[in-house]
């Protein structure tokens, strides 16, 4: 990636992104060649069913793991040319995680408020005396983790991620166990963050995020199957030419099998007649 194109606020970049794991069953392919562009000043949801990849796009942009292929530009980056002391030194200055279980993002041994002094320590920034009462967190800035309740706990994980300076904020699920009131603190910490010049990115099933966000990413099958702004569905088409027809329309083609036929401008796909059979 060029200083030309971090100018233009592209934060993260996928290019075919592949994510293999191995058990002693075989070989499961999570992702199957992702391409997607994340920009700073924008609030991304990645949405899809269990199993569609969601976890693990998630993982990687986050840099807790590598790819298996293809290839991740993170600032200007390259991740895959990063030895491993550098890919955490770079992490720890430049990206936030918020994990689905937020005590995973959390210090036991540090009071609410030594939680977030920590952070701003790490990142060599002024702790935020006031970010604890945005997210109605401010009486409790005297408890440890474990007199937190978990929607607190949720609450506190995403305002250390917020309140950091990191450049990308990747949160997995931040509104699932919250109730509305709590949630909409919530979302709109992670706006303003976004609004603030970050780029940042949920994985969420909660249709109450939907609206605070500039765009919705769908995946389904490991594969980028469509992206959803300003009330438009668009199908992504990859590098390879390549694109996944929603399921109902995946219905007119029994055959899996389709004819193209351009006609003027515009691509059609009809169902192959019966001397093609």
């Amino acid at each position: 990636m060029t200083a030309e194109a971090i100018d233009q606020g592209v934060a993260v970049r996928c290019d075919r992104l592949v994510k293999l794991y191995w058990a002693a069953t075989g070989e499961t392919q999570a992702l199957r060649g992702v391409e997607a562009v994340f920009r700073t000043h924008t609030m991304s949801a990645v949405t899809g069913p269990s199993g569609s990849g969601k976890s693990s796009l998630l993982s990687i942009l986050a840099l807790n793991e590598r790819h298996t292929a293809g290839d991740l530009e993170v600032l200007g980056r390259s991740v895959a040319t990063m030895r491993t002391y550098e890919l955490a030194r770079f992490r720890r200055r430049n990206v936030a995680w918020v994990p689905q279980r937020p005590s995973e993002a959390l210090l036991p041994s540090l009071r609410v408020r030594e939680q977030l002094a920590q952070v701003a320590a790490l990142r060599r920034r002024p702790a935020a005396d006031d970010a604890l009462e945005r997210l109605g967190l401010a009486h409790r800035r005297d408890a440890w983790v474990h007199e937190l309740s978990g929607g607190e706990q949720q609450r506190l994980a995403v305002l250390a991620a917020t309140s950091s300076g990191a450049r990308i904020v990747v949160a997995d699920e931040p509104t699932a166990e919250l109730d509305d009131d709590s949630a909409a603190l919530v979302l709109r910490e992670l706006h303003a963050c976004a609004q603030g010049g970050a780029c940042v990115v949920v994985a969420t099933h909660d249709d109450r995020v939907v609206p605070h966000t500039d765009r919705v990413l769908a995946l389904r099958h490991g594969v980028l199957s469509a992206e959803h702004r300003s009330g438009r569905s668009l199908v992504p088409i990859d590098s390879a030419g390549r694109l996944q027809l929603p399921p109902e329309a995946l219905d007119l083609f029994p055959d899996d099998r389709a004819e193209l036929v351009l006609e003027d401008g515009r691509v059609v796909l009809r169902r192959p007649s019966e001397d093609d059979a």
